[in-house]
């Protein structure tokens, strides 16, 4: 019997000792590819030909949906934040590109990460760096209609279509575009999120973060919009704050692919 316990004790110092040895190392960089993928409700957005339900009397059909995503900090499970290189943190989000949905980010430090932070839209901080301090965004944004004029500032996220009510049977138009408008009104907000497992970060290992955004909170989110009341919003000191905390609020991690 004391053989049998020496044998069984030395297989579990032995054990001990093996698994300490292989510990991982984590050292190096490596890459993490996030994906944005446009829902409306529990349903994919197909733009243009689908009717969804915006509220009770209400129906829309979108044509356009898009937004800049900025600032990316990735949180590791130590609490360790790592910044993306701020010149190189600036994308567009399309629905109707869908390589735009895909942003890859490069040399990461290998690590297990737990939070994903980001910005939709244009900080201050950048915009006050002048024309000359945006690099090639600007030019960028010009071509995606993503501005209204370099004094006005970026829009910060389009979503125009048209829609029905019970009040307005003739498809109808509308268009909300929210921005800082310059550095007058500042609609600038970011949005931490967490993952639903680690995105394990390593050398020869490329993590895909999966954010869905849910573009029916855009009118049905901490404030609900009527299209019949409000059908075109572009600058406005009330409800571009309201559309801005909306669009924050649409974005969750659906999962994360190892």
């Amino acid at each position: 019997m004391k053989i049998t316990k020496y044998i069984a004790a030395c297989f579990i110092a032995l054990t001990i000792t093996a698994c300490s040895s292989e510990e991982e190392e984590i050292t190096g960089e490596g890459n993490v590819s996030l994906e944005f993928d446009n829902s409306y409700s529990t349903s994919d957005l197909l733009l243009t030909t689908t009717s969804y339900d915006a509220n009770e009397t209400e129906e829309v059909k979108i044509s356009k949906v898009k937004y800049i995503v900025s600032n990316i900090r990735l949180e590791d499970e130590d609490g360790v934040v790592f910044t993306y290189p701020k010149e190189d943190s600036y994308f567009i989000v399309t629905e109707e590109d869908g390589a735009s949905q895909f942003i890859n980010l490069t040399n990461v430090p290998a690590g297990n990460y737990t939070k994903i932070t980001f910005g939709i839209g244009v900080d201050k901080e950048k915009y006050l760096e002048g024309a000359t301090g945006q690099g090639d965004f600007l030019t960028l944004a010009q071509d995606a209609g993503m501005m209204w004029s370099w004094q006005a500032g970026y829009k910060f996220f389009v979503f125009e279509g048209v829609y029905t009510s019970d009040e307005t049977t003739t498809e109808t138009a509308f268009a909300f575009h929210m921005g800082s408008h310059g550095t007058a009104l500042d609609n600038y907000k970011e949005v931490t999120l967490d993952l639903t497992n680690s995105a394990r970060v390593r050398v020869d290992t490329t993590p895909e973060i999966h954010v869905v955004a849910d573009i029916s909170k855009v009118l049905a989110g901490t404030t609900s919009f009527l299209l019949d009341d409000a059908a075109q919003i572009h600058v406005d000191a009330v409800k571009s704050p309201q559309i801005s905390t909306n669009v924050n609020g649409m974005f969750t991690v659906d999962h994360v692919h190892n």
